[in-house]
């Protein structure tokens, strides 16, 4: 399905943002666009939980967010968050009220995840892609680096410092002296040294810097007269000016500096700070500015999933070569399973359908883990898809992917207490059944099954004289029925008596 109008929440540390552009051919073009200032970061407390002020920030501006998409119908919107949720023990409670106050899901993305849309964003908005960029991000909760060429990532990394926190620590109640700063400073440059060198051999040929940060700091350079000789964007000399009149005002609250805005001035020192760091570890002289940011980015993600240009897709094939799965067995187990699935539920025979493409990646996916060792290596399989870095998918579908992995053989009891979507019980029905069907590893004629949802779980009908062949099966199928018995669900098997000759 192609959309006209496609629209991206951005839930950011510091700001959440709305974007909605139109869709003409491949490009997007902004449309509308919606920033509240939440600082989210700011109420993560030292046990790290979100304080319930924040919280009702954050509602409030989904709510705001959730008027203006209305309308809207679901596949044309995707709302993304980062660090603070990435990290805050109590993610899971806020975001079942988030998404009420939204009206639609929102995903936690990973780290490196939120770095290549961010590239994304960036690379729809520079005027030669061609060339090699290092792309700086400071989030209010994390500070992502890119380096990447046309539409490509070649390095990707996200550090756990931020404007918000980095603020919150070194410059408490606004306060700005020559030693905070120092601290800060070094304290940025002691992560930065974790990556700098990995980065400088990749190398890069020009430095680009994105979101809320970056823009506040090129301002306040260009309004204030700051950069040498008339030069736009970032420069080292200027923000040594700027450092400078920090220190000088010693109060956040007393900088008087044309172009600082109320709703930037609290943290605008920490990622002073950062951005300092990250001109002296990276050896930089000049930063430029896009526009193009995570928002743009998940726009044009999106945008792929619909042109057939899905990273999740590349993702998943990229998986199967990295850890040699025997591709011809999992193209029968997902060929089985999808066909079941159909049987169930229609409308998956649409292989664009949510449910049948994580059905289909699980089933190419779902012996990953025999690389690590074959016994149990299903849940070798699980925990490499719940933890590995996979590019386009977000926290929740990489844990939905491992979670139905994990099902696919042995006890349904180790799943049935995470597995609250009645539709996952579906797809882990399919692939048990197909993994069981499949299990002689061999293009020999499989038999024809009918499959049906019952009232407490699902009913199986084969050829009599099938299974009379086929002891095997016939035993695992009893045993198939044992395991959804234990977590008080049903699978009746009926056998079918053969056609009269």
């Amino acid at each position: 399905m192609s959309y006209e109008l496609v629209a991206a929440v951005d839930l950011g540390s510091n700001s959440f943002r709305l974007q909605v552009g139109r869709v003409i051919g491949n490009q997007i073009y902004p449309l509308d666009s919606l920033k509240e200032s939440v600082r989210l970061a700011a109420g993560l407390n030292a046990e790290k939980t979100l304080d319930g002020a924040s919280q009702l920030r954050a509602l409030e501006a989904l709510s705001r967010f959730g008027e203006r998409l209305r309308g809207f119908v679901p596949g044309a919107v995707r709302a993304v968050a980062t660090n603070t949720l990435r990290v805050a023990k109590n993610a899971p409670q806020f975001l079942a009220q988030a998404e009420a106050a939204l009206g639609f899901p929102i995903e936690v993305i990973a780290g490196r995840e939120e770095a290549r849309l961010i590239y994304l964003g960036v690379a729809h908005t520079l005027p030669n892609p061609k060339t090699q960029h290092l792309v700086v991000d400071i989030g209010g909760g994390s500070t992502e680096f890119i380096i990447g060429r046309n539409f490509s990532p070649l390095q990707l990394e996200s550090l756990y410092m931020g404007c918000v926190s980095h603020s919150l620590k070194y410059f408490p109640r606004g306060r700005a002296d020559k030693h905070a700063m120092k601290e800060a400073e070094l304290a940025a440059r002691k992560e930065l040294q974790a990556i700098v060198a990995t980065y400088r051999e990749t190398g890069w040929e020009e430095a680009v810097g994105s979101s809320g940060t970056a823009k506040a700091i090129a301002d306040l350079l260009e309004l204030n007269g700051m950069n040498p000789d008339g030069e736009t964007g970032i420069t080292q000399e200027g923000l040594e000016r700027l450092k400078a009149a920090f220190l000088k005002a010693g109060d956040i609250g007393a900088l008087e500096l044309q172009g600082l805005r109320s709703d930037r001035v609290l943290v605008l020192p920490g990622g002073l700070a950062i951005m300092a760091a990250v001109f002296k570890e990276f050896g930089l002289a000049r930063m430029t500015f896009s526009e193009g940011a995570l928002r743009l980015g998940v726009l044009y993600d999106l945008l792929g999933r619909h042109h057939h240009d899905d990273q999740r897709e590349a993702s998943v094939g990229q998986f199967m070569r990295r850890y040699e799965v025997d591709r011809r067995q999992a193209g029968r187990v997902a060929m089985r399973a999808q066909h079941l699935l159909t049987q169930l539920l229609p409308e998956a025979e649409d292989p664009d359908h949510p449910d049948a493409q994580f059905l289909i990646w699980a089933a190419r996916l779902h012996e990953i883990g025999i690389s690590v060792a074959h016994s149990s290596y299903h849940k070798h399989s699980a925990y490499i898809l719940a933890n590995a870095d996979m590019p386009g998918f977000s926290r929740m579908d990489q844990e939905r992917l491992s979670r139905i992995v994990l099902a696919h053989r042995g006890k349904l009891e180790r799943v049935s207490a995470s597995t609250r979507e009645p539709r996952d019980w579906l797809l882990i029905f399919c692939l048990r059944l197909a993994a069981l069907l499949h299990r002689a590893r061999d293009d020999g004629a499989a038999p024809e099954l009918e499959v049906a949802v019952s009232e407490r779980g699902f009913h199986l009908a084969s050829a009599g004289d099938w299974l009379a062949a086929s002891p095997l099966t016939a035993a695992a199928l009893d045993e198939e029925a044992r395991q959804w018995a234990s977590i008080g669900m049903e699978l009746k098997l009926r056998r079918e008596k053969p056609m009269p000759v």
